[in-house]
């Protein structure tokens, strides 16, 4: 069954409006791409424990029972990404949320799934 042209309504003035306030693409790729890193689970459990305190990369390997290199890989991926920033104190490097920006996503999140 086709769509009848004329049963719909358009409301020009909200689409304009609406239009009219969307961000340019550019954005909403960067947008998309940021909740990507969101959407692994390794990546969401360092997050968490960072949440908690700065760690090093030993402490975040054996916080999630996996090994330093798995962890190295996923730190990159949200370091690259700008969820996380580092110092270094000696030959130790540790890691911590980059700001309240990350941390109020995450706390918004657990929010929304613990409804």
């Amino acid at each position: 069954m086709g769509m009848n042209q004329e049963n719909i309504e358009v409301h020009e003035d909200i689409v304009k409006r609406v239009q009219d306030k969307q961000p340019d693409d550019e954005y909403l790729y960067e947008l998309a791409d940021l909740f990507k890193v969101f959407g692994d689970t390794t990546r969401i459990k360092i997050l968490y424990a960072l949440f908690e305190s700065e760690l090093c990369v030993g402490d975040i390997a054996l916080v999630l029972g996996m090994s330093q290199s798995a962890v190295s890989h996923q730190l990159r991926v949200l370091k690259d990404s700008k969820l996380i920033k580092f110092r270094r104190e000696g030959k130790v490097i540790f890691y911590s949320l980059d700001d309240d920006h990350v941390r109020t996503i995450m706390s918004m999140g657990m929010e929304h799934v613990e409804e």
